[in-house]
């Protein structure tokens, strides 16, 4: 029986020619070694089967001009199981023999981030100032954990991650090569999956072909990768254009029913909007790592996506995302959020458009009439058209009470709302919810006050009246003077200017009550004066 071999051994590249993604660097090695400007140490960083450890053998071997017997002077030292000073001590004696064959002895050392401090520094000698017929290849996936003292004795080269279409057309090779079809489509999956990571993604293709045998599937890929299908995604995109809340809701407990994570879908649709906002430009659309025919769908769905409504959506999700961790009813949080992209744009929540006023011009006096009988059961005919009243804007005052209607001291100076087309429009409480969580964005560069309008939401106790209940004296206190541009930005929203806001104080004990730090600083200072003195003193900020 024939000893199977994986693709990632298989279609190791042997040649610079054939590493996939690292054209500049590779043509950078050989007209190193075409012009015999060869340094002494040379260090290969990046990400994870990328071909750093690749590209160092194909150095090694092509410096010696692949000469027989030339293997033997590449020395390899895995430094993530040998990085003890005595092993690099051990390679060091290796280093003060001669090569046999060939011109040079090649040392590669993976992993080098792995070596201990000892073992940097007994390296760090003799990669200063080793034979000339010695040249060290170090290669790292974290180029931050090497000393300073190694980097700057060595060349850096920085690897690529591969591109998707790269990793794509690899693999069709690979697949051609071994008689078995696969879907452009499910590749692609497999792509995404692999991260940059050819190596990753040959040992994927091998999964599949163990799966699928010798036809690769869109389904059966997404099947065997747990991957949730993106038709999930464009689908959910199109209800939510259609303000369909329910096919949205019932699309997410098929999510759901089928195993995956919320929070992975969350972040998935999320990333899904993104690819769809950068397909709606054709600058930007290369920031789209995808297959042709999938970007083909996403430059459909962009024509029907505006970019405010891309803004608003990732918006959302950006929040959900956020909310998620914390969240008691994780579920919730996500429907929610889904409800409130079904809202975007809906009819409700567009502004009325004004109508255009015509103007006339103003008619030429004339000469006032005597007065005339009236006759009964007669319409009367003005001579001269009166202009109409002027609506009455009725003046707001912010009220602030506390439970069971105790006085409270302070009489808030009434706060007067511009005119609107419409001045009392009907709302309801969930309307009051979204307007109100909306005036957060409008105060984003103030996280004190967006953290206050996210976290106490208006409850309304009548058609015109809303209530604010806050346990925290400190907290009603910033409210309180911030109330009145709120509540103006409020009414404006809702298109009501009867709308009347009031703080409530509510019930706490003191020992119950959840400082924030700048809560917890206010205390201090109000103990220590000094504090308060020292912070200015030195332009602190409380986070």
């Amino acid at each position: 029986m024939e000893n199977y071999v994986v693709s990632a051994r298989k279609y190791r590249p042997q040649t610079f020619e054939s590493v996939v993604g690292q054209q500049a660097l590779t043509q950078t090695l050989q007209n190193a070694i075409r012009q015999n400007h060869l340094a002494h140490a040379y260090l290969f960083c990046g990400p994870r089967g990328v071909g750093k450890t690749t590209c160092a053998r194909i150095f090694a071997k092509t410096i010696n001009n692949n000469e027989p017997g030339s293997e033997w002077n590449i020395h390899e030292l895995d430094a993530a199981s040998n990085n003890s000073v005595e092993d690099i001590r051990s390679l060091i004696d290796q280093v003060r023999i001669p090569p046999q064959a060939g011109k040079y002895s090649v040392y590669i050392i993976d992993e080098v981030h792995m070596l201990s401090a000892g073992a940097f520094n007994a390296l760090l000698k003799t990669l200063e100032e080793p034979p000339a017929y010695a040249i060290f290849i170090l290669a790292t996936t974290e180029k931050h954990k090497v000393l300073p003292t190694i980097l700057s004795r060595c060349q850096v080269y920085d690897f690529n991650r591969i591109t998707v279409p790269d990793t794509i057309a690899y693999l069709q090779k690979v697949a051609a090569n071994e008689g078995i079809t696969a879907d452009e489509e499910a590749l692609n999956v497999v792509a995404q999956k692999a991260d940059g990571g050819m190596r990753d993604a040959l040992s994927i293709f091998d999964q599949l072909v163990a799966f699928c045998g010798n036809n690769i599937t869109y389904e059966r890929t997404i099947e065997v990768l747990n991957v949730l299908n993106a038709d999930y995604y464009f689908s959910l995109v199109e209800h939510a254009l259609r303000h369909d809340v329910a096919s949205a809701l019932m699309l997410f407990n098929d999510v759901l029913n089928h195993g995956f994570d919320a929070s992975h879908f969350v972040t998935g649709f999320a990333q899904h909007l993104r690819d769809v906002l950068v397909s709606k430009d054709v600058k930007t659309v290369v920031l789209l790592e995808a297959s042709e025919a999938i970007k083909k769908r996403y430059a459909a769905q962009a024509q029907l996506c505006s970019p405010v409504w891309l803004f608003q959506a990732l918006d959302i999700l950006n929040t959900c995302d956020i909310n998620y961790r914390t969240a008691r009813n994780k579920r919730l949080t996500v429907e929610l959020a889904l409800v409130k992209l079904c809202q975007l744009g809906a009819p409700q929540n567009i502004p009325a458009q004004a109508a255009p006023v015509q103007t006339a011009p103003a008619p030429a006096p004339a000469p006032k009439p005597a007065p005339a009988p009236v006759q009964p059961n007669a319409p009367s005919t003005p001579t001269q058209p009166s202009a109409p009243a002027a609506p009455k804007i009725p003046s707001i005052s912010l009220g602030l009470g506390k439970k069971k209607e105790e006085p409270v001291t302070g009489n808030p100076s009434p706060v007067t709302a511009p005119p609107q087309e419409e001045s009392n429009r009907p709302f309801t409480a969930d309307q009051l919810r979204d307007a109100w969580v909306g005036l957060a964005a409008a105060h984003k560069g103030e996280l004190r006050l967006k953290e206050l309008i996210e976290t106490y939401i208006p409850r309304l106790i009548d058609e015109q009246t809303a209530e604010i209940q806050m346990p925290n004296p400190w907290q009603m206190d910033q409210m309180r003077k911030a109330m009145p541009e709120l509540a103006r930005q409020l009414r404006e929203a809702l298109h009501n200017n009867n709308l009347h806001v009031q703080l409530v104080q509510a019930e706490y004990s003191q020992e119950q009550m959840a400082f924030t730090a700048e809560e917890k600083y206010a205390v201090m200072a109000e103990q220590n004066p000094m504090i308060a003195q020292l912070k200015e003193k030195l332009d602190l900020q409380i986070d």
